[in-house]
């Protein structure tokens, strides 16, 4: 399985990628994230390793993000509880990427090839309301505040978060016909 736009490729998780991971999924990194920078390279691998179970039963899919051009590792990707009628979007990039919008096209494409291979409601985007470059992603395709709520992410961290939907793109909407 490959995914592709004009500057990006999106690629299965896989142990190819695990020491890229370790490495740039830091503290800075996770600070907006429900999910938390791994202690040793071991915890790494069981999050690489659990994505590749998933994927293979079909509940989630984890993608690496990899510039089109020179195969460069930028982040991860990953759509969650894909058997469901609302499955999660969820991204990281690393540091050296950010500014350059690659959130945004690896989001966008993900939601096409979801709207051609899955059944489902809406996307749901939940991101921390301090994190207004990634708040930005789901507004840039149409994506509306539907809930705000508190969370504790697996580090003990609070979370304000906002989760946007994101309908397919030739769905009406009661708020819009």
């Amino acid at each position: 399985m490959q995914i592709e736009s004009k500057r990006l490729i999106l690629v299965p998780i896989s142990p190819a990628y695990r020491e890229i991971i370790f490495q740039e999924f830091t503290p800075e990194i996770t600070e907006y994230t429900y999910a938390v920078s791994s202690a040793d390279i071991a915890q790494t691998d069981q999050f690489i390793n659990q994505s590749m179970k998933e994927l293979e039963k079909g509940t989630n899919l984890v993608l690496v993000i990899l510039l089109k051009e020179t195969k460069e590792f930028i982040g991860c990707i990953g759509l969650h509880d894909i058997n469901t009628n609302t499955p999660e979007l969820g991204i990281w990039t690393k540091k050296y990427a950010h500014g350059n919008y690659y959130g945004r096209e690896a989001i966008s494409i993900l939601k096409a090839w979801a709207e051609q291979n899955l059944n489902y409601e809406y996307l749901r985007y939940p991101v921390d309301k301090r994190n207004i470059p990634s708040q930005k992603i789901p507004e840039s395709l149409g994506g509306i505040i539907a809930a705000e709520y508190d969370k504790i992410n697996l580090g003990g961290k609070l979370l304000h978060t906002v989760e946007y939907r994101l309908y397919k793109s030739n769905t009406c909407r009661v708020v819009d016909c």
